[in-house]
């Protein structure tokens, strides 16, 4: 019997899901794990606000690829609350409404310990602002809308360092997403009788230009040791998990978390 050959960027799933006449809106997607879930979900029939901050080319690029009825690119700072509000009105203007909320975007920059209090300081509030406060903003205003609309989802990309802790020059990072954990389940407990979901997606290792600066730092070996599939995932893999819980076949595991790590974090 002929082997069928294993395409691990394909996002297509069967007809299990179906997104056709949702609307998402996908912070951070430009690129990397954002650009692999913006894919994914326009694939699957949905339409797509596809935030960006200066990947503009790319952004641009994506969108006449699927054809601007499909994709809408919106530039936003995720540290400007200015910018947030605006990007959530657009988005709703768009078709009228938003029914899920991806909260992707994200900085990881180290910093060292030993750094100067007002550098450590600046960097820490940088990652919050974008990391956490931006998924608290943009969630209010979805919870806000979802209630008005009858219902919605907001998907968080989250990291197994926000439960195990990260290393020290990325605490930022962990402690950022850690807090946004607590956030989306807090809306998961006081929400669902009101029909609105959340799923907090903890991945690992997934192969992009951010996760390339962190094997540049600490090499491919010892990090890939630690993942027991062997190896590193693609942004594929946390497309479908997405496109699975923006389809509205997981409501009752409103709540939950989802590790995309390869069973190199289990919780």
């Amino acid at each position: 019997m002929a082997r069928r050959s294993c395409k691990p960027q394909s996002y297509r799933m069967n007809a299990f899901v179906d997104l056709n006449g949702k609307t998402v809106l996908v912070t951070g997607g430009a690129r990397g794990i954002g650009e692999g879930i913006v894919r994914g979900l326009l694939e699957q029939g949905a339409f797509v606000v596809l935030n960006y901050t200066s990947s503009k080319e790319r952004a641009e690029a994506i969108a006449d690829e699927f054809g601007r009825d499909r994709c809408l690119p919106v530039q936003a700072h995720m540290d400007r609350v200015e910018h947030l509000e605006r990007l959530w009105t657009e988005a709703v203007a768009w078709k009228g409404r938003v029914d899920t909320l991806v909260s992707n975007a994200a900085v990881r920059q180290p910093i060292s310990m030993t750094a100067p209090a007002a550098d450590w300081d600046a960097h820490w509030l940088y990652t919050l602002k974008v990391n956490l406060m931006a998924t608290a903003h943009l969630s209010r205003l979805a919870v806000l809308h979802f209630q008005e609309m009858g219902g919605g989802s907001i998907i968080g990309i989250s990291a197994r360092i926000a439960v195990r802790g990260d290393r020290p020059d990325f605490f930022h990072d962990g402690a950022s997403k850690g807090a946004m954990n607590s956030l989306l389940r807090g809306i998961a407990r006081s929400y669902a009788k009101e029909n609105i979901q959340t799923y907090i997606l903890c991945v690992g290792v997934i192969k992009t230009r951010q996760s390339d600066d962190m094997l540049s730092i600490y090499g491919a070996e010892e990090m890939l040791a630690e993942i027991p599939v062997g190896h590193f995932g693609q942004p594929s893999d946390v497309a479908n998990v997405v496109v699975f819980c923006a389809s509205g076949r997981a409501k009752y595991s409103s709540g939950t978390t989802i590790d995309v790590t390869g069973a190199s974090f289990i919780h």
